[in-house]
């Protein structure tokens, strides 16, 4: 019975998955706006008119850009505060916050309403925060006595320090509750022998509670890095990618080279870059963090 699910799956992943990653791949040698015929439908005259082949001079374009490199040292950032801040503190207080409780249940939902609001309103949310002249930023140029008002999604590198701040709020309760699912499941007679030999609190978590989560934690880094490869609802209502283009992620960077400015086969181009990202990525994590798993 369940087979009959089977063919439906595997239509949809085929049109919105596979299909447009082999475009992009047939794009991004191309010089192609997006509009008049399809690159395999040019002849002679109309590769003059609407596009031309390019050949691998979309990617020299891209890697010679310094706002692409801009943009993959920003997604780096992003990788490198999840790793390094985001999963630490949700790893903190999921240990601190795990045990079935009133108080903890009202703790838990606090910090995992930042998780279901949509991006682009978080986006929009900061936006209206940050702006120097009504927002919270506002507030606090008064407050502190500044004589101009103070616009940190105008300046470099405040700009994409606020973006990286509000990834760390909307997304390390989603990290919590991972850990959290993963320490309600550890058998209490570990815990109580334990206290009984004497462990501290510290030494329950390290030896007994991280090692018996880890395949969790793992899971959290695989959607912590993937996740940061994607970023581009916050930047988008936030900043836009700037200013100058100075807080573009790759996906931002797409969107705004390839699309904005009707550039279908640069565009194409570096979605194949991004691809490949992934699948390395992918590819690594498989034969290192979850070997042996």
């Amino acid at each position: 019975m369940i087979l009959i699910f089977v063919p439906p799956a595997i239509l949809v992943f085929t049109v919105f998955v596979m299909m447009p990653m082999l475009q992009a791949g047939f794009f991004a040698p191309w010089k192609w706006s997006g509009y008049g015929p399809a690159p395999w439908a040019m002849n002679e005259t109309t590769q003059t008119t609407f596009g031309r082949w390019v050949g691998d001079r979309n990617f020299e374009r891209m890697l010679g850009h310094s706002a692409f490199r801009q943009a993959v040292w920003n997604s780096g950032l992003v990788i490198a505060v999840s790793l390094l801040v985001q999963l630490p503190l949700a790893l903190a207080l999921a240990l601190m916050i795990y045990r079935t409780s009133r108080a903890n249940t009202v703790f838990r939902l606090i910090f995992f309403l930042p998780y279901i609001l949509a991006e682009v309103a978080t986006g929009l949310i900061f936006a209206f925060a940050l702006d120097g002249n009504y927002g919270l930023s506002a507030w606090l140029s008064q407050l502190v006595g500044l004589e101009e008002a103070w616009f940190p999604l105008a300046e470099r590198p405040w700009a994409y320090y606020s973006i990286l701040a509000v990834l760390v709020w909307k997304y390390f309760g989603f990290h919590m509750m991972i850990y959290i699912a993963g320490l309600q499941s550890i058998n209490s007679e570990l815990l109580e022998s334990a206290e009984i030999d004497g462990a501290t609190s510290w030494q329950k978590a390290w030896y007994i509670k991280i090692p018996l989560i880890w395949p969790a934690i793992t899971v959290s880094i695989f959607y912590s890095v993937l996740g940061a490869l994607q970023v581009f609802d916050l930047v988008m209502p936030m900043t836009a990618g700037g200013p100058s283009n100075s807080s573009h992620t790759l996906v931002s960077y797409l969107y705004n080279f390839g699309f904005i400015r009707l550039d279908v086969g640069f565009g194409s181009a570096v979605g194949v870059f991004l691809f490949v990202t992934g699948v390395v990525f992918a590819l690594a994590y498989r034969n290192t963090v979850q070997r042996g798993q």
